[in-house]
């Protein structure tokens, strides 16, 4: 299951941070802006991206629009890990599917799901790079080769 945005006020210190040392914002500092707040919260809060439009003057579709619109931007809390599982061919031929499943199960979140602790996000990616190590996971930036669906535990064992 996926971690569900709390529904406590958002603290605004961070933002009223960023926003006093980004003036002045214009629509063309919206993707700094955007990449600021998330460091300072690990994700775009709702509430924060409102409250942000509202004191700057920028437009809210404008600026959803283009958190939505580049991956690097997430609207949900993620893990403190964050676990790529590759999908590419030579994963694939080597039984990534396997590999897949098997994180899925282990971390009980589908692609893109965050665990209920905030531990891990799951991540399938197009390709890590790595072919000669397939089936290949990277968990944060450590890169795992050769993964076999017994090794899955530990692995993940090794993060807190």
């Amino acid at each position: 299951m996926a971690a569900a945005e709390t529904t406590l006020p958002m603290d605004l210190a961070p933002a009223l941070q960023v926003l006093a040392e980004m003036q002045p914002i214009t629509e063309s500092s919206i993707i700094p802006l955007l990449q600021r707040l998330q460091t300072s919260y690990g994700y775009l809060p709702r509430d924060v991206v409102i409250e942000v439009c509202e004191r700057t003057g920028l437009p809210l579709s404008r600026v959803f629009g283009v958190a939505t619109f580049y991956a690097q931007f997430h609207l949900t809390p993620r893990g403190r890990h964050v676990v790529r599982c590759c999908r590419g061919t030579a994963c694939h031929v080597r039984g990534g599917h396997r590999i897949a499943q098997s994180l899925r199960s282990e971390l009980g979140v589908d692609d893109g799901g965050t665990t209920e602790d905030l531990r891990f996000t799951l991540e399938t990616v197009a390709c890590l790079g790595t072919c000669f190590l397939a089936p290949v996971i990277m968990v944060d930036e450590d890169y795992y080769g050769s993964v076999k669906p017994a090794k899955i535990s530990s692995i993940l064992a090794r993060y807190e």
